[in-house]
């Protein structure tokens, strides 16, 4: 089984990242149950604007794409901006949107019976509005979203720490992960055996 981790920081490598780090978590409560995970930096990636799999020449979308589809997995990490996701989480959505005119073999969205949840930090809160955001837009495209799939952190009112300033919260933000790496993998091995079939006509 393999699972995709597509990290929507605004950091460029080598930059560190808060919301890597706790997306880490994540990433190795998948590897403890054998799932081979990839993991992306959208920002380092030249990924412009648009609604189809492919604009043209440059374009490292394609790339993304194929794995997308190589995973029964998909984990999106955000940080939190003004209360949204970040703007490479919103243009990975709109780029995944031409997922929507894709079919499989048997004439299903290509998103069928594949599994999705959602990593978000910030120093700030909204980290619910942000789930519901990017769980929204992914279920829309096709993917089963199980329940408690996501972890956050944020700091509370008012301006603070980042995540990797302060041990503030990180136990339950951990828990809450590998809580969310068990229901990802449960719920996409359930999907394997009995796979959902083509909408109906």
């Amino acid at each position: 089984m393999r699972a995709l981790v597509l990290n929507c920081t605004l950091k460029a490598s080598p930059e560190p990242s808060n919301t890597e780090r706790l997306a880490g978590i994540v990433i190795q409560a998948l590897r403890e149950r054998k799932v081979e995970v990839t993991a992306l930096r959208l920002v380092d990636l030249n990924i412009p604007p648009g609604v189809t799999t492919d604009t043209g020449d440059g374009d490292d979308w394609p790339q993304v794409h194929e794995q997308l589809l190589n995973s029964q997995i998909l984990v999106v990490a955000t940080p939190t901006w003004v209360g949204h996701p970040s703007s490479i989480a919103q243009r990975m959505l709109e780029r995944m949107d031409a997922m929507l005119g894709e079919t499989d073999a048997e004439s299903r969205p290509v998103a069928y019976n594949r599994v999705a949840g959602v990593v978000v930090t910030g120093n700030e809160d909204g980290a619910h509005h942000v789930i519901s955001e990017i769980t929204g837009g992914l279920m829309d495209i096709g993917y089963t979203i199980p329940g408690q799939a996501w972890t956050y952190w944020n700091r509370g009112p008012g301006p603070g720490p980042s995540y990797s300033e302060t041990e503030e919260g990180h136990e339950w933000s951990a828990k809450t992960g590998r809580a969310m790496a068990a229901n990802l993998h449960t719920v996409a091995r359930a999907l394997a055996t009995t796979p959902m079939g083509p909408p109906p006509a």
